[in-house]
């Protein structure tokens, strides 16, 4: 079991069964010596962040997410398919709502982290950094004063990125996954 002053980032636990994982904490005195825990923590499932508040009486349990490198196979409906990177017979399933914005960043043979909780696969983790091919981009036009010196283009993945007027057709670009935004231009396919 954790205590109150245990809680720091990247620590996983369980609250109301389910896995959870402390994205920031800090300290907060009240009068009287008093102090609280204020957290904001990730639920592992479904990828919601909320923030909490704990006491020092308060105490945790300790989970243990293992890893595992998996590959995306593909998707139907809002169903996303993978398989383990070196056990091709080892596949498993999530539905869009557990991965999230992810989704939108996954490519054919895109290899990811899958995170394993009590013997079942609850969520994956993209790389930061993905590059992705532009499949439309309108000319870039200047003078537009409420988006000064970027536009709309179009991925591979049918999502929608703003990305700076010289990008074009076919160029490949590096996304990063946690922001959904352009990172930079590496070249074309």
């Amino acid at each position: 079991m954790l205590n109150f002053n245990e809680l720091e980032k990247g620590t996983n636990i369980i609250i109301d069964k389910q896995p959870y994982e402390v994205l920031e904490s800090f300290h907060l005195f009240k009068g009287r010596g008093q102090s609280v825990l204020q957290v904001k923590i990730k639920n592992l499932i479904t990828g919601a962040i909320v923030p909490k508040t704990f006491h020092p009486s308060d105490t945790f349990e300790e989970v243990e997410i293992k890893i595992f490198k998996a590959k995306f196979l593909f998707s139907h409906r809002d169903q996303f398919f993978f398989t383990k990177e070196n056990d091709p017979s080892f596949r498993f399933s999530l539905i869009e709502k557990n991965i999230g914005e992810s989704s939108k960043f996954l490519t054919h043979q895109t290899i990811i982290e899958a995170l394993l909780f009590q013997d079942k696969v609850i969520n994956i983790s993209l790389p930061i950094k993905l590059n992705l091919k532009v499949i439309e981009a309108p000319p870039g036009v200047q003078g537009s004063r409420s988006q000064p010196g970027t536009k709309t283009v179009i991925l591979e993945t049918k999502a929608k990125v703003s990305t700076p007027l010289f990008i074009k057709e076919g160029d490949v670009i590096v996304i990063n996954t946690k922001t959904g935004k352009y990172v930079q231009r590496v070249g074309k396919e």
